[in-house]
């Protein structure tokens, strides 16, 4: 197969912004987890699949299988999809309050 890039689990994209290791980033339709930290503009490995604990809305119940989206203003995941970007579903339940729920992007 002469057009097989790569498997695309990490990718290697320009930083949109700084971002530290751990952080959600999204970069138009694409988005994954920041392997490092990279500075604007900067080779940033990104992790696109996988399950990945996250800090959500602490008043918020999440179940499992729920859909979840995340909030560029707040840097926090939420189940509201307005104005927010879809990122993956839960695979623990997290209760109201909490700080993180664990979540499979995809």
């Amino acid at each position: 197969m002469k057009n097989y890039v790569q498997p695309g689990n990490n990718l290697t994209v320009p930083s949109p912004a700084a971002v530290a290791s751990g952080d959600v980033v999204v970069i138009g339709g694409l988005v994954g987890i920041a392997a490092g930290d990279a500075a604007s503009g900067a080779d940033l490995d990104l992790v696109t699949e996988g399950v990945f604990t996250l800090p959500k809305v602490s008043a918020l119940a999440i179940a499992i299988g729920d859909l979840i989206y995340f909030d560029g203003a707040t840097d926090l995941v939420n189940k509201t999809a307005s104005g927010n970007t879809y990122i993956g579903k839960a695979v623990t339940a997290a209760a109201n309050p909490s700080a993180s729920v664990n979540v499979k992007l995809g």
